[in-house]
């Protein structure tokens, strides 16, 4: 098995490091401070390529492998969780639905525009009462021959109020359940369709999360992706390659904070000597090294699936179940290593601390992940 990475995926990673360094880390506290959308930030990466990264370049893509992506992902993670969750719904929720799914029409009207970051999508599932039991959808799209009357709530929405572009899981036949159940493309501006206040968060709080609200929608039939009852098997999919995003999302929270708790270590002082002499600290700086490597792996793993035409559930579950636990983990150690620095802003890492929790909660908490897991154990 081959770990190194081509000409092209380093080129790729400097181009991502530089980035975050340059115009991701500036202002960076102060936009979590502030829950401030990074939106200059946002419009750059489009330029960039990072916003469809995967997506065939003929609808406006780099073309790029799923490898490459989470290299993208993990870089810019390092510096800022709040920026990367955009490229990761954008590229693996967004875009990847659109296009493995979707028909010509509709990625020439929207995949277009999302590739090339001249808009932003968000995905929208979860509900007040359909978080991780994602068959339990309140949200209506009642058939009225052309056109479906959408009628609900979505809430903790990513980008909500910043995309232009949103997929819409509905109910439309309660009776079928799970069977019943459509994805939708919803423009921002429909009548109807309102955005609901923004969420007051822990952590990735640069990240624009809102509950969205929908008043009998008029959504012309056009938008459907797929045939009547697809949208489950949508969602299903479309969530096991989110969470390679995820998970590199994770992994780059820790590698960042890790960075940061190697350099405070060989600069801080104690007993006459540099921290990271202490065994106390250098076993932990050992500790959180290797499970970030074995956490890299896993990610690469659940990308290289998704290359090759894999069955990625399992991997991509295993992925963001352990990165996110590693994330966690990591950054408490982070904070700990910088004693009472890392309980002030200006040092990063209490951020990272805060950011990492939600990559054991969003597209799919680890308790689900291990649902996952396990049934396929017990399957197989």
């Amino acid at each position: 098995m081959d770990f190194t990475l081509s000409e092209e995926q380093l080129m790729i990673q400097q181009a991502a490091r530089d980035f975050a360094q340059n115009e991701l880390l500036p202002g960076v506290i102060e936009r979590d401070d502030a829950q401030k959308f990074p939106a200059e930030q946002v419009k750059k990466m489009g330029e960039l390529g990072f916003l469809g990264m995967m997506v065939n370049p003929k609808y406006g893509g780099s073309g790029l492998d799923a490898i490459s992506y989470t290299i993208v992902m993990e870089e810019l993670s390092k510096i800022d969780a709040s920026a990367s969750v955009v490229v990761s719904v954008n590229n693996s929720l967004v875009c990847w639905g659109l296009e493995t799914y979707g028909n010509e029409a509709q990625k020439e009207k929207y995949l277009t525009k999302l590739a090339t970051g001249e808009v932003i999508g968000a995905f929208c599932l979860s509900e007040p009462e359909a978080g991780s039991d994602a068959t339990s959808q309140k949200t209506t799209a009642i058939d009225k021959g052309d056109h479906y009357i959408l009628n609900g709530t979505k809430n903790w929405i990513t980008n909500g109020n910043s995309a232009s572009t949103y997929l819409v899981i509905a109910q439309t036949d309660i009776e079928k359940g799970h069977k019943g159940i459509n994805v939708l493309i919803v423009e921002k501006g429909m009548p109807g369709f309102e955005i609901g206040p923004k969420e007051n968060k822990l952590g990735i709080r640069g990240s624009d999360t809102h509950s969205l609200i929908f008043n009998d929608v008029k959504v012309p039939k056009e938008n459907r992706i797929g045939a009547d009852g697809f949208g489950f098997k949508f969602a299903m999919k479309t969530l096991a390659g989110g969470r390679i995003g995820i998970a590199a999302q994770a992994l780059g929270i820790a590698s960042g904070a890790y960075e940061l708790a190697l350099k405070y270590s060989k600069e801080r002082k104690t007993f006459g000597t540099e921290i990271c002499n202490h065994q106390a600290i250098a076993f932990k700086l050992a500790d959180m090294h290797t499970k970030i490597e074995a956490a890299r792996h896993l990610v690469n793993k659940a990308a290289w699936d998704k290359d090759n035409g894999n069955n990625y559930d399992v991997s991509s579950a295993m992925a963001k179940l352990y990165a996110s636990e590693v994330a966690m983990e990591t950054t408490i150690e982070a904070v700990q290593i910088h004693g009472g620095n890392g309980f002030v802003k200006d040092y990063h890492v209490e951020r990272f601390m805060r950011d990492a929790k939600i990559t054991q909660i969003y597209e799919g908490t680890s308790e689900i992940q291990k649902i996952v897991i396990s049934r396929s154990l017990i399957k197989n």
